[in-house]
């Protein structure tokens, strides 16, 4: 998957239905590993909460990895409607824990999945959205009457990361892995085939 829509940053959420308090939060993170670590720490942060429902789903780098955790809710009626959340979203690479503190009002499945819901969307939208784009760096040479058509194509498909000018410029630079194909034939039609891409 080279390009996902994740999270900006860290969103945080808390609602109150019918005297039962639920807080919300939601994080970008890069693999498994990091989704398991951000729940297992809300989890301890909140240990007096009745319940610390999670979700994550990982779709980067040729790896899908999904879970989503009631801890001990109703099958299905937290966990569940958190991860549709992400979905929903078309979230990649994101995680989320819904914490609970019981207020002594039952709230029925569809109270409990309403609230679990609404309190992780909340959490997610407080934190904004990013689209991550995979990245592949280009190392050129280019001869110095060559500079200002090579620079005019980088600034169209990507960024100049370094330059270094000897007897030739040595560019290193990158561009979406989607457009890479496309860029290289551009410089290699544009300077006549004069720049060296490595």
């Amino acid at each position: 998957m080279s390009t996902f829509i994740t999270l900006k940053e860290t969103g945080h959420a808390q609602k109150e239905v019918r005297n039962s308090i639920f807080i919300a939060y939601a994080v970008p993170v890069t693999d498994e590993e990091d989704a398991k670590k951000f729940i297992n720490l809300i989890k301890s942060k909140h240990a007096d909460a009745n319940h610390n429902v999670s979700a994550y789903l990982i779709n980067a780098d040729n790896v899908l990895a999904m879970k989503y955790d009631d801890d001990g809710e109703p099958a299905g009626s937290s966990g569940k409607p958190v991860f549709r959340v992400l979905e929903m979203k078309e979230l990649s690479n994101v995680a989320v824990v819904v914490s609970r503190y019981f207020g002594g009002i039952k709230l029925g499945f569809g109270g409990l999945a309403r609230a679990y819901r609404d309190t992780a969307i909340e959490a997610i939208e407080n934190a904004g959205t990013l689209e991550v784009r995979d990245r592949t760096l280009v190392h050129m040479e280019s001869d110095y009457p060559d500079i200002d058509a090579v620079t005019k194509l980088v600034s169209e498909y990507g960024t100049i990361l370094e330059a270094k000018y000897t007897d030739i410029v040595h560019f290193t630079v990158e561009v979406d892995s989607e457009s890479k194909d496309a860029f290289m034939e551009k410089v290699i039609n544009v300077t006549r085939n004069r720049v060296t891409i490595k």
